[in-house]
């Protein structure tokens, strides 16, 4: 079987392809960028489409950057932490990042955002079955760092809801936050 050569863009195809993935969902520049290097053999076209892109009001980190801070806070819930990992992800500058966060979540109350994340992710556990052992507060508390809260936050948070919250007293959080 022939292996297909890629298909690269000249500047006009450059252009309409950014449209084409900005249509699609909203982009930081980085990622855009790094999207666009391969489909082009002239990197160079890349910045004048960038700069084309930004005159026309199609691409700005700023603005991309609050919509994704706000989103992740009004339908995910998440904390700072979380958001900030996820916006470098998406290659926003780390000043911009953390700029736009600390704003959006200015007004924020941390422990209040955790009850309602517990509520949301533990509604089918009666309240009395919630976090019983240190197993089921360590596994509870590596989801909450993941969801991107503060350990403080976070164990004043699950001593509310558990079982024994003695157990907490002596609570060492865990040292790896792998995935489940």
């Amino acid at each position: 079987m022939q292996q297909r050569k890629p298909r690269y863009l000249d500047s006009e195809g450059l252009w309409n392809y950014a449209l084409k993935v900005l249509g699609g969902r909203a982009h930081s520049i980085g990622e855009l960028r790094e999207k666009m290097r391969r489909r082009t053999e002239h990197p160079e076209e890349i910045e004048a489409v960038i700069a084309r892109l930004k005159e026309s009001k199609y691409l700005d980190d700023q603005r991309f950057a609050e919509g994704f801070a706000t989103a992740r806070l009004s339908n995910e819930g998440f904390g700072k932490t979380r958001v900030m990992q996820d916006l470098r992800q998406r290659r926003v500058a780390p000043a911009l990042a953390e700029k736009t966060v600390t704003s959006v979540y200015q007004e924020v109350d941390e422990f209040a955002l955790i009850e309602d994340w517990i509520r949301r992710k533990y509604r089918t556990v009666p309240r009395e079955g919630l976090f019983q052992g240190e197993k089921d507060l360590a596994k509870a508390y590596r989801r909450l760092a993941r969801a991107g809260f503060r350990t403080g936050e976070i164990v004043r948070a699950l001593k509310k809801f558990a079982k024994n919250p003695e157990l907490l007293d002596n609570f060492e959080p865990p040292e790896e936050i792998d995935e489940e």
